[in-house]
């Protein structure tokens, strides 16, 4: 059946379909695997976000994760005392998330949910952080990513996030915006570089920083791998 474009939704949604990749990645299979070889599949926080919390100034206590995954930050959070929502689209995701919580005995509000369907109160977070799932999101869908968070934090809050170097060695596809409509394809994950994420981000958020993550060995207590950005904002004031 034709579809027809009669607000922005139809339209968003029109170029959802238009980006099905041939071989699209299916996380409940990807997450329902635990023993796959993926660098993330550890119980371990992003060295950055130990960072944050190791700056006297760093005390949030309300928190959103946006792209959970296995719970192993949303758990950080929660060790640290924060009160914490965190989202994952995957079942199997959150499954194991939930699991770890409850051997760590913490309690994170793990939620099941559609990043672009899911319905917050406005104004209700300290800081909102997201690992590993920006990259996957397509271009048209930044817009509606970016009004989320800003909408979700409090005033003077932060969002954080990691995501790919553009052609870095976990790969970040070095796509334009334009060449990712005309490949219908996110080759695996868009990558960006500084002034890519800068101009992105800066008309809403005053940069904090914008680092490379550091390579940490395990033993460290920390997951850090090359190739990831490590960038930081604060909401701009109205």
């Amino acid at each position: 059946m034709e579809k027809v474009i009669r607000n922005e939704e139809d339209l968003l949604q029109l170029l959802d379909l238009l980006l099905e990749e041939e071989n699209p990645i299916n996380w409940n299979a990807f997450y329902s695997d635990r023993e796959r070889k993926v660098p993330f599949f550890v119980q371990l926080p992003d060295e950055n976000l130990v960072r944050y919390f190791q700056s006297k100034s760093f005390t949030p206590q309300k928190v959103l994760e946006l792209g959970c995954g296995n719970g192993r930050n949303a758990i950080y959070f929660a060790q640290k005392g924060c009160r914490v929502d965190a989202i994952d689209a995957s079942s199997e995701a959150i499954n194991w998330a939930r699991e770890e919580a409850d051997k760590r005995q913490v309690h994170v509000n793990f939620m099941e949910e559609n990043l672009f369907e899911l319905s917050l109160t406005p104004h209700t977070y300290d800081f909102i952080y997201d690992s590993g799932c920006f990259h996957h999101i397509a271009p048209h869908r930044r817009m509606s990513y970016i009004a989320l968070v800003k909408q979700a934090l409090k005033p003077g809050g932060e969002f954080a996030l990691t995501c790919f170097i553009e052609n870095g060695p976990l790969g970040g596809s070095t796509l334009s915006d334009l060449e990712v409509y005309q490949k219908r394809s996110l080759q695996g994950g868009l990558g960006f570089t500084k002034e890519k994420l800068l101009t992105m981000f800066q008309q809403e958020f005053e940069p904090v920083e914008v680092i490379e993550m550091n390579q940490m060995d395990p033993t460290s207590g920390m997951f850090g791998v090359s190739g990831l950005w490590a960038a930081r904002f604060r909401l701009r004031s109205a």
